[in-house]
């Protein structure tokens, strides 16, 4: 199984910007505890960061028929990109959204994303924990959607 982290702008600030907000830990130390849980579970992960919206899109694009799912912190295009939440539907890959802090104990205009419609789900305000949970929610989503093809494809051969 290959699953692929997409970190959106400001991420690669982790441990610098708003320690209070978002904690001391920083994006390679996240991906590195992710490394650990992915090796034990059998999961290859790809890391992706940018601030550049139209890079994420296209990064979301080239998923398409490489990796099973996506995790995504979209950051503040969460809010605002109706091109990250298109390219998700369109890949039509297991994906989940995370966020470190909880959103919606802050501004208001963070209490809606235009993303979490088309995410299989989302984890908010679990700190740097949250991609663990992010992690092991898309490695269920993605077992189930395996056992559910296999079941389909015994299923079409006992017929035939």
């Amino acid at each position: 199984m290959k699953i692929m982290v997409i970190q959106g702008p400001n991420i690669n600030m982790l441990g610098i910007r708003e320690v209070g907000i978002y904690g001391a830990m920083k994006m390679e130390e996240i991906h590195k505890q992710m490394k650990i849980a992915a090796s034990q579970n059998n999961v290859e992960l790809d890391f992706f960061q940018s601030n550049f919206e139209g890079e994420i899109v296209d990064k979301i694009q080239e998923c398409l028929g490489t990796v099973d799912g996506i995790i995504i912190n979209a950051a503040g295009y969460t809010h605002t990109s109706v091109a990250i939440r298109d390219a998700i539907e369109a890949v039509a890959l297991p994906t989940i959204e995370i966020h470190i802090s909880n959103v919606y104990r802050r501004e208001e205009f963070r209490h809606k994303s235009l993303i979490a419609p088309v995410c299989s789900g989302s984890i908010v305000g679990f700190g740097p924990f949250g991609y663990h949970l992010a992690l092991m929610g898309i490695i269920q989503i993605c077992e189930q959607i395996k056992n559910l093809r296999a079941m389909q494809q015994a299923q079409q051969a006992s017929k035939q």
